[in-house]
């Protein structure tokens, strides 16, 4: 073997040395992947994503997705005559609406089956209304009605137990029903945040279209890797944090409250993004703690 060939070897060695402790640490847990953005439109990032959980599944992790479709939504809304409609961030959800919305998603959850199962996963798209997963009740925006849109009141996690001791991949798609058996949209960031709280998991990541969380938003270096809770909330308060990282950064916080260990904020149009958080002694992203939580990172 030459001389280059040997330190390509030891390299790739060096990368499955400094993996071991991750899996060591996360073996047999539970990680929850909120799956959108960019990550879901591009087909080669697709499908890093999709060998990223798989390869978490099959080196002893519990990954469970769950993902939205926003804008698959929206593009099936325009091509049945109708304009989507925004208020406050929220999509207004009429009955018609609603069908579309569940039935996009739906085909969104099977799609992702369809490239597990051809890694060799075994997986099962549900929705949060399959045993009773999500309970909902009507949200409002500032008082606006914007119709089938839900708040979740009550998770049951039965059926993500039971597949996951099957050794089945879950993949959540964020649809809940009301006490009257209502379906309702819901916002797939606080379905993924109110799931990992449930399950008590012990990372929640988030795909997103941004690096991270910012020190300062115009200065791309001041990028934060570790983020504990309260400096998360110093930051809201001062004003620094706003736009659409204002909700996240207010999900991460309450899952962190409700137990789970970490939460990560990742930037989805990065290839393979959630092995580069997860297994490497540097990540990518924003890791946020709890006040109390050791280090994520190390090196």
């Amino acid at each position: 073997m030459s001389e280059e060939s040997m330190k390509s070897v030891l390299e790739k060695a060096e990368v499955l040395i400094e993996a071991l402790p991750y899996i060591q640490r996360f073996n047999r847990k539970i990680i929850i992947v909120k799956y959108g953005g960019s990550a879901m439109i591009d087909e080669d990032l697709k499908y890093s994503v999709i060998q990223d959980v798989t390869l978490l599944k099959l080196v002893g992790f519990k990954p469970i997705i769950v993902h939205g479709g926003g804008k698959e939504i929206s593009r099936w809304v325009e091509k049945s005559g109708m304009t989507p409609e925004f208020i406050n961030g929220l999509r207004k959800t009429d009955e018609e609406t609603m069908e579309i919305a569940e039935m996009v998603l739906g085909r969104v959850g099977k799609t992702l089956v369809q490239k597990v199962e051809e890694l060799g996963v075994r997986a099962v798209s549900i929705s949060g209304k399959d045993g009773g997963l999500l309970k909902v009740k009507k949200k409002y925006s500032d008082g606006q009605d914007i119709g089938y849109v839900g708040e979740i009141t009550e998770v049951n996690p039965k059926i993500l137990y039971d597949l996951l001791e099957k050794d089945f991949l879950p993949i959540v798609c964020p649809i809940g029903m009301d006490e009257n058996f209502l379906s309702y949209n819901i916002n797939a960031d606080d379905a993924a945040c109110a799931i990992a709280s449930a399950v008590s998991a012990e990372k929640l990541a988030f795909l997103t279209d941004i690096e991270g969380v910012y020190e300062d938003p115009s200065d791309p270096s001041t990028l934060i890797s570790e983020l504990r809770c309260n400096k998360a909330k110093e930051l809201i308060m001062g004003g620094t944090i706003g736009g659409g990282m204002l909700p996240k950064l207010n999900n991460c916080i309450e899952a962190i409250d409700a137990g789970v260990s970490r939460v990560h904020i990742l930037d989805g149009r990065i290839p393979h993004c959630l092995l580069l958080e997860i297994f490497t002694n540097k990540g990518i992203g924003t890791a946020i703690l709890g006040d109390k939580e050791s280090n994520y990172y190390h090196g």
